[in-house]
């Protein structure tokens, strides 16, 4: 019953920026966090960043920070990714999920995925 949508992914040339959107269904933000993450092929999966049902970030990974922000619209029930001066290394499927309450320490305790965007930074 519960559906969560990424959207917003594709092809940027290095120093690009792309917004990614991941729209809620079924629930409300006000009663679970969502957590940016993502996997690249032969990666193990890394957080990004993830948002409070307050809306307080938590920052996962150095390497987005002063680059990549975190939002939401709790009315159109969907998180934002905003991502500025793309790297290479930024390369990878990015995926939100939903846990209950709170930002957890890892991707293992979110409990609900959507199916991911592709993001490809090359020149």
């Amino acid at each position: 019953q519960y559906e969560l949508v990424e959207s917003g992914g594709g092809l940027v040339q290095p120093g690009g920026s792309l917004r990614l959107s991941c729209t809620v269904s079924g629930w409300s933000l006000d009663a679970y966090a969502i957590g940016w993450f993502r996997q690249a092929p032969g990666k193990e999966r890394e957080g990004v960043l993830c948002i409070s049902t307050s809306g307080a970030p938590t920052t996962y990974a150095d390497s987005v920070k002063g680059r990549f922000t975190i939002s939401k619209d709790n009315h159109k029930n969907t998180v934002y990714l905003q991502m500025n001066n793309l790297k290479p290394d930024d390369t990878a499927v990015y995926y939100c999920a939903a846990a209950s309450k709170k930002c957890r320490s890892n991707w293992s305790l979110f409990g609900s995925w959507g199916q991911g965007t592709q993001v490809t930074v090359s020149s």
